[in-house]
């Protein structure tokens, strides 16, 4: 066969080897070290000025050298074989020789807001008490999030970061140190907490963030944080979309609370909120997620942050914030409000019960009419002004006082005006919403597991869905039932430890106690008591849906200390109910 035969066009250029020559040991004008020394250079000076916002100009394109004018623009490395640019700005003349740039200072990148740098990440290690077997304590996790240095040398995160806590480190930005952290005061209700460090090194060069004022409607925010997709410091931004009070889910309160569309994803929890000028709005804690919503995240606004700052350095401790202890009905109806005697120009809220344990039972009554509150009118619909064209819940009002403080109430009763001074306590609900860092009670008997009902016990045993999946007394009980007496407890039968001498009980499970031998039933120390102490012949408990236990008293003291023993439960009592 003959040679192949060529496309047309133009005769192909044999291509063009250069000499690679990385060794740098003997510096000296070799063309080919300083023509790869140059475009090494060019690239990160070009690289460097890009990024502090160098113009377009600068940029190395594909071909030919661009034409202006009758000018001919040269190539940025011969350009810079002539010329290289000194860490001040200057070009130095240098010849054929290039001295080799200095690092880069990435601080004038990267430094960008200064509140930035008293942002933390917060690493912790939980251990959660086992509330379905609360002799015992949850397997171990690490979990991490974010905080903030405020003045005082004190750190603010949120409570649910540090919940059950055995041990807290913080990192600040930039370190490769992490620094043991002192939990000083957590506050369950509003889901902020209060650390510090020992370590002097800590604090070093580190501006404490500053608060601002409430936000506004569409004013810009930026979260700052150490969300999941990183290790590194994350921000985003976003406005203010609403103000109102918001359910707190750590701590099942309802306070003040913003609404806006920045990020907020987990890992973000703790992290700041910053205005335009640079100071704290709120802290990130929470969001929705839905699949009908985008971009809902919440923060904790200032108030609520100054109000458990201030609680803490008044008092030493959290104390929480107080509440009105009624439950309250809308005016709206015309005729509701001509049949309880109100005037025309007269607005208000109708009591419908009041906590026995609330410090405002003596004086307020079921059917009074709450006109206002320290001063300020009440409208028919529960509502006070907040600011201009906003509306909010009167229970803000409430939630600004501390525990202890007075309020004046002013009340319509028989279509006669009252006036009462109130002291204002925090609410005291007969299933717990938290046990703020505690172990969970318990008691045993004959291989009768005995507990108190509390928020985290429900969640343990039916899941987070438990508003739908536990029993429907225990859920009435839960939303609508009041306590009667700071200490009453709804007590349970949790499980059965199976044993010989409860043959037939076994299927009792999470069934309210209602009386011990014909005695009511307060709380669990209270059984306790009642059952460590009978010397009657058989211990006979009454349970709910008309159930009652018997067991012969001797031999199930007895038998105890064998069931203990088969499931390595190191005591019948928490240390709680000992003393």
């Amino acid at each position: 066969m003959g040679e192949p035969k060529r496309k047309r066009g133009r005769k192909p250029k044999a291509p063009k080897t250069e000499p690679m020559d990385f060794q740098f040991t003997n510096p000296g004008p070799s063309t080919t070290a300083t023509a790869t020394a140059a475009a090494n250079d060019v690239v990160s000076a070009s690289a460097v000025e890009l990024t502090e916002g160098s113009p377009p100009s600068a940029r190395r394109g594909r071909g030919r050298p661009r034409k202006i004018g009758n000018h001919v623009e040269k190539s940025p490395e011969r350009r810079s074989s002539r010329f290289v640019e000194s860490s001040n700005g200057d070009a130095r003349h240098v010849g054929a020789v290039v001295v080799p740039e200095a690092p880069p200072r990435w601080e004038s990148v990267v430094r960008v807001v200064p509140s930035m740098d008293a942002v933390v990440k917060v690493f912790c290690v939980h251990t959660e008490p086992n509330f379905s077997l609360p002799w015992q304590r949850k397997r171990q996790y690490s979990s991490s999030s974010s905080g903030f240095i405020i003045e005082g040398r004190r750190v603010l995160t949120n409570a649910h970061s540090v919940e059950h806590h055995t041990q807290v480190k913080l990192k600040k930005r930039g370190s490769d140190t992490k620094y043991l952290a002192t939990v000083l005061a957590i506050g369950t209700e509003c889901d902020i907490a209060l650390l510090t460090v020992n370590d002097d090194e800590f604090w070093d060069g580190v501006k404490p963030v500053e608060f601002g004022d409430l936000p506004a409607l569409q004013d810009a925010v930026t979260v700052v944080g150490y969300p999941i997709g990183g290790d590194t410091i994350s921000v985003t931004s976003g406005v203010v979309s609403r103000m109102e009070i918001l359910s707190y889910v750590h701590g099942s309160t309802e306070l003040l609370g913003l609404q806006i569309d920045a990020a907020i994803n987990s890992g973000n929890s703790g992290g700041p909120a910053i205005n335009d000028k640079g100071k704290c709005v709120g802290i990130a804690f929470q969001s929705l997620k839905h699949e009908d919503v985008e971009n809902i995240g919440y923060v904790i606004p200032t108030p609520v942050i100054m109000h458990f700052i201030r609680d803490y350095e008044k008092n030493g401790a959290y104390t929480g914030f107080p509440i009105l202890g009624v439950e309250w009905q809308k005016m709206e109806n015309p005729d509701l409000r001509v049949s309880m005697g109100m005037g025309p120009d007269q607005k208000g809220v109708r009591i419908r019960r009041i906590e026995p344990t609330a410090p405002e039972s003596h004086v307020l009554k079921p059917s009074d009419v709450i006109l206002s509150f320290d001063g300020v009118k009440i409208a028919n619909d529960g509502t006070v002004p907040f600011r201009h064209g906003e509306r909010i819940g009167f229970s803000y009002l409430v939630s600004q006082k501390y525990t202890g403080d007075n309020a004046v109430v002013k009340v319509l009763r028989n279509s006669q005006i009252l006036e009462f001074c109130i002291k204002l306590a925090i609410h005291k609900r007969l299933i717990a919403a938290h046990i703020k860092g505690r172990p969970p009670s318990y008691y045993i008997i004959g291989g009768f597991v005995f507990t108190a009902v509390s928020v985290p016990y429900l969640r343990s045993e039916y899941g987070k869905d438990y508003e739908f999946d536990a029993p429907v007394k225990l859920l009435d009980k839960h939303l609508y039932s009041m306590a009667q007496s700071v200490d009453e407890q709804l007590v349970v039968v949790a499980q059965v430890l199976v044993a010989d001498i409860n043959i037939g009980y076994e299927e009792i499970v999470n069934t309210q106690v209602l009386s011990f031998n014909g005695k009511p039933v307060k709380n669990l120390k209270s059984l306790a008591t009642m059952v460590e102490s009978c010397d009657d012949e058989f211990l006979k408990f009454e349970l709910e849906y008309q159930q009652i236990v018997v067991l012969q008293t001797k031999t199930a003291k007895a038998a105890t200390l064998d069931i203990l023993t088969t499931h390595c439960i190191p005591s019948a009592m928490s240390d709680d109910l000992k003393t």
